[in-house]
C-alpha cells in the first residue's frame, strides 16, 4: 500500500486505517484551536489585550493536561494496545469541542481545553505508534511522510472547510453564537463518526493476559525517559520540544495574529477575519501536504539524525522570518507561512523515523509518548512566554522564540551526529509489541 512493506499481520486495510487515523485526528486537533478566535471575540466577547492572554492561559492550560498525562498514554499503549488509546483519543476531542462554544467564560473554556488536551495526548501517541508498528524499518521514513501528507490534507480540511461551518451558518441567518455552537457540533458528530469507523480498521491490538504481561505503567514511563541517554533518542526528544510548540503556534497565535490585524487595521468583521486566517494558514498546510513525501523519501536515504538537523534548521530560519512581516495579509506572509509549512513537517516528519530506529519494538509506545511529553513541555515553555510577549512586544514574537529554540536543536544535532548508531532490532522484522490475537496459556 503506497510502496510501504508491512510488518507481520497487518494488512491494507490497517495501513489505509492508519492514515486516516492521520486525517481525521490532525482535521481535530487543528480544528479547535483555530476556530478560537471566533469564540474568544464573538461568544465570550474578548477584545483587545484580553485575546492575546486569553489564548496564552488556553494554551498553558492544555499543556498541563498533556504533561500530566501523556507518558502515561505512551506507557499504556504498550500494556494494552494503540487502538483503545487512539479510539479514546478522538472522542476526547470530539466531547471537548461540542462542549466548546457553549461555555459561559475562560474557566469552563479551560477546563474544556483539558478535556481537548487528553485526547490530543492520546492522538500523537498512538499515531507514531502505530505508523512505527505497521511498517519496516526500511520503509519508515515514506511511511511517516505518507503520514504527514494525509495529517497535512486534514489540517487542510480543519482551516478551510471546518472552520468555515460558522460563518457559512452565520451567513445563512443563524446569529453568532448559534452558529458558533451548530458548527463546533457537526463537526464533534464527524469525529465521532470517524472513531467507529477506525475501531473497526485499525488492526485489534489485544490486551496480554496478566500472567505474561511486561512492565508495570511506572516502568515503563521509566524506561523512556532513560532511553534519552542515547544520542539519536536525545535530540529526537529535543526536535519534538520544538517541532510540537510549532505546531500549536501555527493553530493559535498566527490565526490570532492575522485576525487580530484584520479587524483593528483593515476594519473586517469577525467573520470575515476568520476566513482570512483560514487562507492564510492553509497555505502553511497545503505545503505540509506537498513536504510531507518529500521529507519522508529523504529520511530512508540520509541518515535520519542528518534530515532532522537539516529540517530543524530550515524551521527556524521559517521562524525567525517573522520578524520580517509588517503585513500579515499581504504576500510576504504568506511566504513565511509555506516556509513554515515546510520546515515543521520536515521536523515531525523526521523526528519519528529517528526514534524507531533507536529504541527497541516493546519500549516504542514508551519512548513516544516521551517524545510526545517533550513537544507538550515545548508548547507550555513557548506559547507560555509567547503568549505574554505577543502583547508586550509584537505578534511575531512568538514566532521568533520558536526559531531561536530550533537553533540550538541544531546545534544539538551537529554535537551528536557521529555518535548515532540505530538499534539492532531496527534491520529486523520485528511484529508489534502487541499481539494481534490472544496468546495461548504458557506452557507448564
Amino acid at each position: 500500500m503506497l510502496g510501504l512493506d508491512a510488518s507481520s499481520g497487518i494488512s491494507k486495510t490497517n495501513l489505509w486505517a492508519c492514515m486516516g487515523l492521520g486525517l481525521l485526528g490532525t482535521a481535530i486537533i487543528t480544528f479547535l484551536p483555530a476556530g478560537q478566535p471566533y469564540v474568544l471575540s464573538e461568544v465570550l466577547g474578548l477584545s483587545g489585550d484580553e485575546l492575546g492572554r486569553a489564548t496564552g492561559y488556553l494554551q498553558v492550560a492544555a499543556e498541563v493536561g498533556l504533561i500530566l498525562s501523556l507518558a502515561w498514554y505512551g506507557a499504556l499503549a504498550d500494556r494494552i494496545g494503540r487502538r483503545p488509546v487512539a479510539i479514546a483519543g478522538l472522542l476526547l476531542c470530539a466531547l471537548g469541542a461540542a462542549l466548546y462554544p457553549f461555555a459561559g467564560n475562560v474557566v469552563v473554556l479551560v477546563a474544556l481545553r483539558i478535556v481537548f488536551a487528553l485526547g490530543i495526548a492520546a492522538l500523537n501517541v498512538t499515531m507514531s505508534a502505530i505508523t512505527a508498528d505497521y511498517v519496516l524499518d526500511r520503509a519508515r521514513g515514506k511511511a511517516y511522510g505518507w503520514l504527514g501528507l494525509f495529517s497535512g490534507i486534514g489540517a487542510v480540511v480543519a482551516v478551510l472547510v471546518l472552520v468555515r461551518l460558522p460563518n457559512m451558518l452565520e451567513k445563512g441567518g443563524m446569529d453568532t453564537a448559534t452558529a458558533a455552537r451548530v458548527g463546533f457540533l457537526i463537526v464533534a458528530a464527524l469525529v465521532v463518526l470517524g472513531a467507529l469507523a477506525l475501531r473497526a480498521t485499525l488492526a485489534p491490538g489485544l490486551a496480554v493476559p496478566p500472567a505474561v504481561r511486561g512492565p508495570g505503567l511506572m516502568r515503563l514511563i521509566g524506561e523512556g525517559v532513560r532511553l534519552a541517554r542515547d544520542p539519536g533518542v536525545a535530540l529526537s526528544y529535543a526536535a519534538s520540544f520544538v517541532a510540537r510548540a510549532d505546531l500549536a503556534l501555527v493553530a493559535s497565535f498566527l490565526s490570532l495574529w492575522i485576525v487580530d490585524y484584520a479587524r483593528a487595521v483593515r476594519g473586517m468583521s469577525a467573520t470575515e477575519a476568520l476566513a482570512k486566517s483560514g487562507a492564510i494558514v492553509g497555505i502553511a498546510y497545503l505545503v505540509i501536504v506537498v513536504g510531507a513525501p518529500l521529507f519522508g523519501w529523504l529520511g530512508d536515504r540520509m541518515r535520519r539524525q542528518d534530515v532532522v538537523i537539516l529540517a530543524q534548521a530550515l524551521a527556524a530560519v521559517a521562524y525567525l522570518s517573522s520578524l520580517l512581516v509588517s503585513d500579515p495579509l499581504g504576500p510576504g506572509m504568506m511566504l513565511v507561512a509555506a516556509l513554515i509549512g515546510l520546515g515543521e513537517i520536515g521536523v515531525i516528519t523526521t523526528a519519528g523515523p529517528l526514534l524507531a530506529q533507536q529504541v527497541p519494538a516493546r519500549l516504542r509506545g514508551s519512548s513516544f509518548g516521551v517524545q510526545t511529553l517533550c513537544g507538550a513541555v515545548g508548547i507550555f515553555v513557548i506559547s507560555g512566554i509567547g503568549g505574554w510577549l505577543y502583547d508586550l512586544w509584537r505578534p511575531a514574537a512568538p514566532f521568533a522564540l520558536s526559531g531561536v529554540c530550533g537553533l540550538l536543536v541544531v546545534l544539538l544535532g551537529l554535537a551528536v551526529r557521529r555518535r548515532v548508531t540505530p538499534h539492532p532490532e531496527a534491520a529486523e522484522t520485528v511484529a508489534p509489541p502487541i499481539p494481534l490475537r490472544r496468546p495461548a496459556a504458557p506452557e507448564a
